[in-house]
């Protein structure tokens, strides 16, 4: 799941999500490690211009300083970057921070990557908003190389290059999981020849599968053989049957109907769905969460 608080969006923030802070932000992890959530996941932005504010807010923490803060109070549940904006910064400094947080949580770093959208974002940073999409490609392949075991990596390529530097400590896994963000035509064709796995973005149920197709026929074209996998964010979720207005596009009921309906998703083609809980305060969302890995996760 997407962790709430750390981004607040008016497009999946909760009301009482403006008021919530770093406590929120733990009981909810530690609720989601008990749970045997796969996945925890924050978002990267740097800054927000004020002609998005209004409907993206400024709210926006750092995925890094806070996957590493919940790694700490968690043991199983995964960390993601969903996704982070690479082409933002070095590939050495994005190679740093994210082998440090795989060093600190044991191994347990999945690092999603997208081009990103918001333009005075680069320009304040100096960085071409519209080379977005080529310096993506070569900062996954400087990050393969950067984020994988040796510790003097190297790499040489139109933007970056690099050897002879050495950096540790290295991530705890021997190759750390690339996800790629996206739904665009552009993101697909990245996902499914530079990366480990496709996280699609508001993609609905109907179009997943000429996506997933896609990616499919890309690969098998490519002869890219290696593991692959396919996500998919689902229609926001009620276990049980609420007692408020949760909005037409919301899935409720018991566990069984539930899964039922998120079994379509694996029929698709999908290995691994994020979900989202509709909830009024924190302790509704983790009684939800609780309930999901309680009772309707066996069910799946």
């Amino acid at each position: 799941m997407q962790l709430p608080v750390q981004s607040q969006s008016t497009l999946y923030a909760e009301g009482w999500e403006a008021e919530a802070g770093p406590e929120d932000l733990l009981e909810i992890a530690r609720a989601a490690d008990r749970a045997g959530f796969d996945y925890l996941a924050g978002c990267d932005h740097i800054a927000i211009p004020r002609r998005l504010a209004a409907a993206m807010s400024t709210v926006w923490y750092d995925p890094v300083a806070t996957l590493a803060f919940l790694a700490a109070a968690t043991e199983h549940v995964r960390l993601l970057s969903h996704v982070a904006i690479v082409g933002l910064r070095h590939p050495l400094l994005t190679a740093k921070q994210y082998a440090t947080l795989d060093h600190l949580s044991g191994g347990r770093l999945i690092l999603g990557v997208g081009a990103g959208h918001v333009q005075e974002e680069f320009e304040a940073l100096g960085v071409d908003f519209r080379q977005r999409g080529p310096v993506l490609d070569e900062c996954l392949d400087a990050l393969r190389a950067a984020l994988g075991p040796d510790e003097f990596p190297e790499h040489h390529g139109k933007l970056y290059a690099f050897e002879g530097l050495g950096q540790r400590p290295r991530p705890a896994q021997d190759q750390v999981p690339v996800w790629v963000g996206g739904s665009s035509p552009a993101a697909v064709r990245r996902a499914a020849l530079k990366g480990d796995g496709w996280l699609p973005q508001g993609d609905p149920r109907d179009r997943l599968p000429a996506q997933i197709a896609r990616i499919r026929e890309l690969r098998e074209r490519a002869g890219v053989e290696t593991p692959f996998t396919v996500g998919a964010i689902v229609e926001p979720l009620y276990v049980g049957t609420p007692r408020w207005e949760v909005g037409r596009r919301t899935l409720t009921g018991g566990p069984r109907e539930l899964a039922e309906s998120l079994r379509a998703y694996r029929a698709m083609g999908v290995h691994q769905v994020q979900v989202r809980f509709r909830s009024r305060s924190r302790g509704e969302l983790i009684d939800q969460i609780a309930a999901f890995g309680a009772e309707v996760a066996p069910e799946l």
